[in-house]
């Protein structure tokens, strides 16, 4: 099984695109992509309708990035990386892992908002998908790892 960055790049490029969907990894991505999908479909029309009832976009992101953030938590913990280690120190890590997206988000929306002029509700959508990308990866190897074979 994958256990560190290095090792699931090594997997990737040595196995056949055809065998591709038949790697762990794969599943974990569709897993990941129904939970995530399903939080932030959900996460999106609420940012949609509190902007649009005048809450402003950063505000927003930041009372609504704690719910789904719970919301993924639970979701990937079982359903995308059957993670059976101590859920405390999970946690802990999944909230680490997530105030990097928070960041991330907000970093986003600065430049391509407030600096670049660029329309927040399309950005917002666009960070959807770069903060999911980012969070995959540390999830499955900071938050939620294999244990190491002896």
């Amino acid at each position: 099984m994958t256990t560190s960055f290095a090792a699931f790049v090594r997997t990737v490029r040595q196995t056949p695109l055809r065998e591709l969907w038949r790697l762990p990894v794969v599943r974990q991505l569709w897993r990941y992509g129904l939970v995530g999908l399903s939080q932030n479909a959900i996460g999106y029309g609420l940012y949609l309708l509190v902007t649009w009832l005048g809450l402003p976009p950063k505000t927003a992101v930041s009372i609504l990035y704690v719910v789904g953030v719970l919301i993924s938590f639970f979701g990937n913990r079982r359903f995308t990386f059957a993670h059976a280690g101590s859920v405390r120190w999970a946690m802990v890590r999944f909230f680490v892992a997530h105030i990097g997206g928070y960041l991330l988000n907000i970093l986003l929306l600065l430049v391509f908002v407030d600096h670049l002029g660029y329309p927040h509700q399309l950005i917002q959508a666009a960070s959807i998908f770069v903060v999911a990308g980012y969070l995959f990866f540390a999830l499955k190897f900071f938050v939620f790892p294999r244990p190491k074979a002896v």
